[in-house]
């Protein structure tokens, strides 16, 4: 697949592909925030096999990069790792379409940082990768999540009923996209300008 592996970077936020050595860092991370994040993790229904162990997801990922179905990536700020962010379902042929889901550090939360690496990743499936539609699903309870979509300006397509198994029950979920037409010049230009800040020189 064009565009995988890669790093991108923005200022202080950093996306890099997904490493089985980030085990204890991730590790900690989801420990730390698991209440946080319940309410909008996906899980698996009953009867269905338990979530897999960090090096499982990770060969899983690895693998579904290797096919060109997803991109798994680490968000880091300063340095440091404060969440995920992966695109996934890659379609291609007369499709071409991807749908990005994240998480983030709650103690990092509010900064700018997951608009900034949402808006990296598109611009990267749009230029890059050569994706023409890129996704968010998001439970309407989710008001963090808004923000992220309203910021960047993604579009807002409607309900989706019992869409995604999250916290023991089918939740609806809101899908907001966007086409590579409707930013040309890119989305991370457009969220850095709306912030009164510039790019940083390639």
């Amino acid at each position: 697949m064009n565009g995988w592996p890669v790093e991108l970077r923005s200022g202080d936020v950093v996306l890099r592909p997904l490493r089985r050595g980030d085990r204890t860092v991730w590790a900690r991370l989801r420990d730390s925030n698991a209440e946080w994040l319940a309410p909008w993790e996906a899980t698996p229904p009953a009867g269905s096999l338990p979530p897999p162990s960090f090096p499982a997801m990770v060969r899983e990922l690895r693998q579904q990069a290797r096919l060109g179905q997803a991109m798994p990536f680490v968000v880091e700020h300063r340095g440091r790792m404060v969440g995920q962010l992966t695109v996934a379902g890659l379609a291609w042929g007369s499709l071409r379409s991807g749908t990005i889901g994240y998480w983030v550090d709650r103690r990092v939360a509010g900064r700018g940082i997951t608009p900034t690496a949402v808006a990296m990743a598109t611009d990267h499936c749009f230029r890059s990768v050569g994706l023409h539609r890129v996704e968010i699903n998001i439970r309407p309870e989710n008001a963090a999540s808004l923000r992220v979509v309203e910021k960047l300006g993604f579009r807002d397509e409607g309900l989706r009923r019992a869409y995604l198994h999250i916290d023991g029950a089918w939740r609806d979920h809101r899908t907001f996209a966007l086409t590579a037409e409707e930013v040309c010049g890119g989305l991370l230009a457009r969220w850095l300008d709306a912030r009164g800040e510039s790019p940083a020189p390639a």
